[in-house]
């Protein structure tokens, strides 16, 4: 089973690897060594040839080798350097007194055919442990030229020592190698995971509190992994904040239904009418619940949508404030003329002008005036009231989440900053001033394409 730690599959990898590459090298180089031995041995086999033939004298019509050579060994019995002369006939002519002991059947394996004359031929035999070399030449005597093959044996006991002490010396560092190798690998991996661990450590303190970034400085390959968690994380935390807007949001937007069916108990009407009116705001409330649900999870940015026509949602917005507010008895005037169509869903619209309005109902004294016009290819929907109206210095301030300039008032001071968290995905504005009734004027700009 594979692990699952990164630095333990570095290392099992290693492992198996390792020995593979290091076993390869090894044995080629035990091989390079080995043909090295057999050329220096073949060498020096030429040379002991040489060295018979320089010696080999004319006695006659005979080739005669003295029984002393210059190599000691030839006159030692089982010396392990043996030599031999064969003729045109392969018959045996001279050994050397080093061979008086060796078998018939090793001596018939020296096979002399096959060599013309200047060849020479260099091979093992396994079997019996000896290295051969031969060597072919043509010599004339008493007028009559004559062939001859000179060979060499000697037993390759020095070589297998040779290639024995190399492979003890070369798999002694081999492992030695290895076992260093594995040694600095663990602390390269060590290293080069290091990054990964700050990441956990930074990570797990974003998990606890107490950083909400990642701010350390990782490698290039690890910076693009940071960067986009980071992106993560602040994505995620808007998304939560959106959520709880949401809701705050949906409470808010809930309250005129709720209070349209509140106060419809104060109204004379019958089992029918108030049948119609539950059901209506019933549905309208969600209306309200779907579309701040698609709200919490759609990005901002601006999306198509079809045309909305504006004076009826207006005047459905202000007949239903009305009974809300029928105690104050605000007389609601409106100016809407011209068919005016906003390229925006409905929801978002009625979302927007039910804050603005509710907010005109609320603190207004006794009138309403809602009138729009063309100004320059934007929609200018102008709501006033004859209030108290607002500081020019709280004008601004208002528009934020949370934010009343009347805390006397019940509310929780989101219904502006709602209105233009929706008018900005339309680039829209909204402008606060004072109306010609003494209160305050709300002017509504959205592009009519």
């Amino acid at each position: 089973m594979m692990p699952k730690a990164l630095r333990a599959r570095l290392m099992l990898a290693s492992l198996l690897l390792l020995p593979v590459f290091f076993g390869l090298t090894g044995f080629a180089l035990q091989q390079a060594f080995h043909h090295s031995l057999e050329a220096a041995e073949e060498e020096r086999l030429k040379l002991q040839v040489y060295l018979i033939l320089g010696a080999a004298e004319l006695r006659g019509d005979r080739i005669m080798i003295p029984d002393e050579l210059q190599e000691p060994r030839y006159s030692q019995v089982e010396s392990g350097l043996y030599g031999f002369l064969h003729d045109g006939n392969e018959l045996l002519v001279w050994y050397s007194e080093s061979a008086k002991l060796l078998t018939d059947a090793l001596i018939d394996r020296l096979d002399t055919e096959g060599l013309n004359t200047g060849d020479s031929r260099f091979y093992r035999l396994q079997e019996h442990g000896m290295f051969v070399y031969q060597f072919a030449l043509l010599w004339e005597i008493a007028g009559r030229e004559h062939n001859y093959v000179f060979t060499v044996l000697e037993t390759d006991n020095a070589v297998k020592a040779e290639q024995q002490a190399f492979n003890t010396r070369l798999w002694g560092w081999l492992s030695a190698a290895i076992f260093l190798f594995l040694l600095i690998e663990t602390a390269l991996i060590r290293w080069g995971l290091k990054p990964l661990t700050r990441l956990a450590g930074d990570l797990k303190c974003i998990e606890l509190g107490q950083s909400d970034k990642l701010t350390g400085e990782y490698p290039t390959e690890v910076q693009a992994v940071t960067d986009n968690l980071n992106l993560l994380i602040v994505n995620e935390r808007l998304q939560r904040e959106r959520y709880r807007n949401t809701l705050g949001d949906l409470a808010h937007s809930l309250k005129t239904p709720l209070a349209v069916i509140r106060g419809a108990r104060q109204e004379k009407l019958s089992f029918d009418e108030y049948q119609a009116l539950v059901t209506e705001q019933a549905a309208r409330m969600d209306q309200i619940v779907q579309y701040q649900l698609s709200r919490a999870v759609k990005s901002q940015g601006r999306t198509l949508a079809k045309k909305t026509p504006v004076a009826p949602l207006i005047e459905r917005m202000t007949a239903a404030l009305s009974k809300v507010y029928r105690d104050k008895q605000i007389e609601v005037t409106l100016q809407l003329a011209g068919h005016y169509q906003l390229p925006a869903d409905e929801r978002d619209l009625m979302e927007l002008l039910g804050n603005i309005l509710e907010n005109a109902f609320k603190y207004g004294h006794h009138q309403v005036v809602v009138s729009f016009n063309n100004n320059a290819g934007m929609l200018q929907i102008d709501i006033a009231d004859d209030g108290e109206g607002i500081s020019p210095e709280l004008r601004q301030t208002i528009l934020k989440r949370g934010e009343r300039a009347d805390t006397s008032a019940p509310g929780q001071g989101i219904g502006l900053s709602v209105a233009v968290d929706i008018l900005s995905s339309y680039d829209g504005e909204l402008i606060i001033g004072e109306s010609t009734l003494g209160g305050a004027l709300f002017s509504i700009r959205m592009p009519l394409n």
